[in-house]
């Protein structure tokens, strides 16, 4: 009965992603034709997929290449490049056969060579991608033949198709993949529904519809212009005179500005991105559980969320998922309670109070607010914290994934298995609080092993209960990503993982400004 079960998980699932991408509802077929602007707030400094890091990185590489598979607004995941998939009983390995007569901008088919090139340079550490960590469990990946990539891992991992739509899993050339890479520094070569055609990597990117793209009814729009706006009120003003059509990431004194505006709508979904007090779990005090779970018995999460997230984000519960994950589970939320927080102070040895210094990054700046928050809170359970805020640089080059108590900053990522093994399991790719808790470990382990979904939530329920009643980290607060766009715009969303945004679905109305 669980293989007959299992066999119907990956035929559903492979029958779902292989339908064609489609269009959101609406009473009217898209206009095609116009140039849509859109702004970032900081350089798109990088454009060579593999190596993007930071949100205008990815916004523009998305534009210009396409991966094997995608996530839509919901956070499922859809075909891209390729257009079905299946694994073995095992869930070791996994077949992905590619969309025929697929071409990159340079005109050369893709082909299966192609995307093993690809995932071997992302899995080379001397890439240096941010993909080697996100990709999946991938020991080796072949060509079957021109058109079929199979992928062999290291252990059963039911949640590949998801892992594969990272953002700097997108297909390069194999020519460039295993030659001259430094070239897409400055070029773009991807099959993705724009082509390059200026990049002035502080001030603007621009880019025109491919019109050899897989999908013949995208992109809708003729040309996209990148726009960097490093001042956040010019940025606003921008969109306001409707110079600009879209705020990609918009902040929420920003937002509240625009919101209300005639002629454009603020946008706003809840998000698993979260601020979390990292505690260094093999480092006295905080190797005492009874410590950790003081600290955050004096956290007032309500106000956190009005104070970090400025009423634009969900309360937390110490875990780093919430109800935009698959396999979230409501537990009993953790309520502030000094007396509680005292008496486990002294259970620890700490009757006459705890003095600590938290260190926290300058950007993004919720991260001292956040460690001034709990500063303030903490104070009248008899812990004294030090806040010590330093530069970005230094934190990483000296605290981050160093430090015994610290604030961190994370985006959605695309699964439970993704935020756990990229954060808290012993092996995890930053695994900053050292908590290494074989229970936990176990059950994550378990739950990527099998497509069960009703047994994969009993272990996801499991993971959740025991890492919120040992505290490696306290997560106070959700914040929810926020947007901006004019509304001529259509088929445009606020995205939660933010660092997807799916504009070859994008198009303007007969009301947008007519640009050359």
């Amino acid at each position: 009965m669980l293989e007959i079960k299992r066999r119907a998980f990956l035929a559903g699932t492979a029958a779902i992603f292989a339908a064609p991408a489609m269009s959101f509802a609406q009473s009217a077929p898209p206009l095609k034709g116009g140039t849509l602007r859109v702004s970032v707030d900081q350089a798109v400094s990088v454009i060579n997929p593999l190596l993007t890091r930071v949100t205008p990185e990815n916004l523009v590489t998305e534009l210009l290449y396409s991966s094997l598979t995608r996530l839509k607004v919901d956070m499922s995941v859809e075909a891209d490049l390729a257009e079905s998939w299946s694994a073995n009983d095992g869930l070791t390995e996994w077949t992905f056969k590619l969309r025929k007569g697929v071409t990159f901008h340079d005109g050369s088919p893709l082909t299966s060579n192609d995307v093993v090139a690809t995932f071997k340079a992302i899995l080379d550490p001397a890439t240096a991608s941010p993909g080697r960590a996100n990709v999946g469990p991938i020991t080796d990946i072949v060509g079957a033949d021109d058109l079929t990539v199979v992928f062999k891992l290291s252990g059963a991992y039911a949640d590949l198709p998801v892992a594969l739509a990272y953002t700097n899993a997108r297909i390069i050339p194999a020519s460039f993949a295993k030659g001259d890479m430094k070239s897409l520094s400055s070029k773009a070569v991807g099959t993705g529904p724009f082509k390059l055609v200026s990049y002035e990597a502080d001030r603007l990117v621009v880019v025109e519809r491919n019109e050899k793209y897989y999908d013949p009814a995208r992109p809708y729009l003729d040309r996209i212009e990148v726009k960097v706006f490093p001042d956040s009120s010019a940025e606003s003003s921008a969109l306001l005179a409707g110079d600009i059509d879209i705020i990609s990431t918009i902040q929420p004194t920003e937002f509240m500005r625009v919101n209300g505006t005639d002629g454009i709508a603020a946008l706003r979904t809840p998000s698993g991105q979260f601020c979390n007090v990292n505690f260094g779990c093999d480092t006295p005090p905080f190797n005492d559980p009874r410590v950790r779970k003081a600290i955050a018995l004096t956290v007032d999460r309500e106000a956190m969320v009005e104070f970090v997230t400025e009423g634009f984000g969900t309360v937390g519960n110490d875990t780093p998922l919430n109800p935009s994950y698959r396999f979230f589970k409501q537990l009993p939320q953790r309520e502030k309670n000094i007396a509680e927080a005292k008496k486990l102070l002294a259970e620890a040895g700490h009757a006459n109070g705890l003095d600590v210094t938290l260190i926290a990054s300058d950007k993004p700046a919720v991260r001292t607010q956040l460690a001034v928050a709990l500063r303030e809170m903490a104070k009248e359970a008899g812990v004294n914290i030090n806040v010590q805020t330093m530069p970005h640089a230094t934190y990483l080059e000296q605290v981050w994934k160093k430090g015994s108590f610290y604030v961190g900053f994370y985006n959605m990522q695309s699964s439970p298995d993704s935020i756990f093994k990229l954060l808290y399991t012993s092996d995890a790719a930053w695994n900053e609080t050292r908590w290494n808790n074989k229970e936990f470990d176990a059950l994550v382990a378990q739950a990527r092993n099998i497509a069960d979904e009703g047994k994969r939530t009993e272990l996801y329920t499991k993971a959740q209960e025991i890492m919120n009643d040992s505290v490696p980290s306290i997560i106070p607060s959700f914040f929810d990503v926020l947007a901006a766009k004019r509304t001529w715009v259509q088929n445009f969303e606020a995205h939660p993982r933010a660092s997807v945004f799916r504009l070859d679905f994008a198009s303007l109305t007969d009301k947008a400004p007519k640009r050359g």
